[in-house]
């Protein structure tokens, strides 16, 4: 296993999965897009982790390097490698799958209950997931469905949480990797994203809900698992 990780800001890292990486004896190469890091060469990624960043899955005039990123993990999915993405990364997928992206109704920043959606609950690929969970989110864009995709789970605010097509295709609109360090970083580098909104909480509220770590990466470490195995 070659596990390689896109990386789009120096404050949106790894979360609980650099730990659960190193617990695992898994080597992790990293793209840094803000260093100018080159792509890898595909053969040698059997698994990809795009993570999140405040930038748009459509802002290529401003960083270029997203028009090879989405080219990359298109390769990549039709490949047969594994691809996991994280809120940009999810929406990354999904752009590269020629799906839209696009603004959601409402920013959703802060913690919040997902449900799983009703193929899910019946679908053992996404046995990882719980009918119900409170996790992290930053996130003012969405997507639609790629094509073959099933949905993961929804909100109040966002229709589309989440999708998978099968175990080894999974993207994440929502945090689940999320850390107290990692959390802190999000409001210290994105503080002018909290605003007004019925789904915004304020920074104090955000670092209080400090019994919502533990489950949310008991859940990234379950679907961690059953991803790596593919």
């Amino acid at each position: 296993m070659r596990l390689h990780v896109f990386q789009h800001v120096p404050f949106e890292g790894l979360g609980s999965i650099q730990a659960w990486a190193a617990n695992a004896n898994l080597a992790t190469r990293i793209t840094r897009f803000f260093h100018n890091e080159p792509l890898p060469p595909l053969p040698e990624v059997t698994h990809l982790i795009v993570m999140g960043g405040p930038m748009g899955a459509h802002d290529d005039h401003r960083f270029p390097w997203l028009v090879e990123e989405k080219r990359f993990i298109c390769d990549a999915i039709d490949a047969g490698k594994s691809v996991l993405g994280i809120c940009l990364g999810a929406q990354l997928m999904a752009a590269a799958l020629s799906a839209p992206v696009y603004k959601n109704p409402f920013p959703e920043i802060g913690w919040f209950p997902i449900d799983k959606s009703n193929e899910a609950r019946s679908d053992e690929t996404a046995s990882f997931l719980p009918s119900s969970l409170t996790v992290f989110h930053w996130h003012g864009d969405t997507f639609d469905l790629p094509r073959g995709a099933r949905c993961l789970a929804h909100s109040a605010a966002c229709p589309h949480q989440g999708f998978y097509i099968d175990r080894r295709i999974v993207g994440l609109q929502f945090h689940l990797e999320t850390t107290r360090e990692s959390l802190d970083a999000l409001i210290e580098n994105c503080a002018d994203e909290i605003g007004e909104g019925p789904f915004i909480q304020d920074s104090a509220t955000m670092r209080a809900k400090t019994d919502r770590f533990s489950p949310n990466q008991k859940v990234m470490k379950a679907l961690l698992e059953q991803w790596v195995a593919t």
